[in-house]
């Protein structure tokens, strides 16, 4: 899930503050601090923790586990303070910013992580995480795509075979048999279906696909990226490090236009109902009968397991994979999470044995058979199929079928983050709430543009 990133004059503050601060704090001698924020994942990462210390006596692992919104304020405090950890877990939609402010250490001179190698992890995701200089900045933790979570009961209610759910195709003119299912799923408080005569598209009980707010603060990544993507577009002329913004193609805008029309219809939830900005996810939308299927990242697999419905009742659920698209390929965008260094740690090298055992086999092991996440390694994703397999009677290979089919494309990795987050957001919000046209996307596309024309 992502969020609000900083705002450009927090990120020049950091820079400033960081350029003249002093030798930093990291862990005490001995004692590496290491940040995640995953609850989920935090079982794990202490099993590997464990190990860790077996094999290294002399060192101990401070696991520190901070939500979303907390995480990122008090690393950026810790930035600014000197009271970074050693060790955190990075995001691609932060490290671009974070290495241009110098506070990543390249793992490349320090001795543990210099023979980090790419093939050693799923094809593309080692090289996300090398900055413009070459040097590596996070040695790669795990990867996510998205694939459709959709309650079972509901399909049934319906007179919906889940396998109808393996070809379904859209498109930007009619929504194609996606749309078709959509409105089929899709019920008003009078028990209308969204595609019967009477339907009311203004009191609808059941939506027959979640969403997850208007998608400017992550590239649309569980919201239209599936759709932009399998329609032929990309956000940058290059990736990563692009610098030319292509919001303004007819590609991208008729498929916004399309996607926000489900809520105008009343086929998906609406702006208000998700809570606005605060939205909240498919998940929850799904408990509670809101909306019958979702959209959503293969990191949330534990979180859908684990629903209820108001009884207490444990929740059926399926996955399906993302539609086909105009190009006649589905798509997701393949994102990954990385565990980097900072500037500040005083013991960087007792720090990078830690993040090499991390993205070794051994640690990927233990996280695969956790089955949270797909882990980085191959066949440690493989334990991680096989335990949601065995475990919770979950199918997870709408998932990981995108990257053997190689239907994926890369988040967008640029320079000002901040910025562009900054301006994406109410930019997204409007045109979901209605008060804006897609059109009005390419005025922020210029506005994209021009950063760098000023960086230059």
């Amino acid at each position: 899930m992502f969020t609000r990133l900083k705002t450009g004059a927090a990120a020049l503050t950091l820079g400033l503050l960081t350029a003249c601060g002093s030798a930093g704090v990291g862990g005490t001698a001995g004692v590496i601090e290491y940040w995640l924020w995953d609850s989920g994942q935090q079982p794990g990462y202490q099993k590997c923790a464990d190990a860790f210390q077996r094999q290294n006596p002399g060192l101990r692992i401070n696991i520190s586990q901070y939500g979303w919104d907390t995480y990122w304020s008090k690393l950026t405090a810790g930035f600014i303070a000197d009271a970074a950890p050693d060790v955190f877990t990075d995001h691609l939609a932060r490290f671009a910013q974070y290495v241009d402010l110098k506070v990543l250490r390249p793992l490349d001179d320090l001795a543990p992580t210099s023979d980090i190698r790419d093939g050693d992890y799923q094809e593309g995701l080692a090289e996300l995480w090398k900055g413009q200089d070459g040097k590596r900045y996070g040695a790669p933790k795990d990867w996510d795509t998205i694939a459709i979570f959709y309650d079972k009961a509901a399909l049934k209610a319906a007179g919906v075979d889940p396998a109808q759910l393996q070809n379904l195709a859209w498109n930007p003119q009619d929504g194609g048999t996606f749309e078709d299912l959509v409105a089929h799923l899709t019920i008003d408080v009078n028990g209308v279906r969204g595609d019967e005569p009477g339907f009311d598209k203004t009191r609808v009980k059941t939506h027959g696909l979640a969403a997850e707010g208007s998608g400017g603060a992550g590239w649309g990544q569980t919201q239209w990226s599936a759709f932009t993507g399998s329609a032929g577009w990309q956000a940058t002329d290059r990736n990563p490090w692009g610098t030319r913004f292509n919001l303004d193609q007819p590609a991208f805008q008729d498929t916004l236009k399309w996607y926000f029309g489900l809520a105008e219809k009343g086929y998906m939830s609406t702006y208000a109902e998700i809570g606005g900005s605060n939205a909240i996810g498919s998940d929850k939308q799904i408990q509670s009968g809101m909306a019958a299927m979702g959209l959503s990242g293969s990191w949330m697999i534990s979180t859908f397991s684990k629903l209820t419905d108001a009884a207490g009742k444990k929740l059926d659920i399926g996955i399906a994979p993302t539609p086909i698209g105009p190009t006649g390929k589905r798509a997701s965008m393949f994102n990954g999470l990385a565990d980097s260094i900072t500037t500040m740690s005083k013991q960087p090298e007792d720090a990078a044995k830690w993040v090499k055992f991390m993205s070794g086999a051994e640690c990927q092991d233990i996280i695969g058979e956790s089955g949270v996440v797909f882990p980085a390694r191959p066949e440690a994703t493989e334990k991680a199929i096989a335990y949601n397999k065995a475990e919770r009677d979950l199918d997870v290979t709408p998932f990981t079928d995108q990257v053997t089919d190689k239907t994926t494309f890369l988040f967008p990795v640029t320079t000002n983050a901040a910025d562009i987050t900054a301006l994406l957001i109410p930019r997204f919000d409007a045109v979901y709430i209605g008060s804006e046209p897609v059109s009005s996307l390419t005025e922020v596309n210029n506005q994209l543009n021009n950063l760098f024309k000023v960086a230059q």
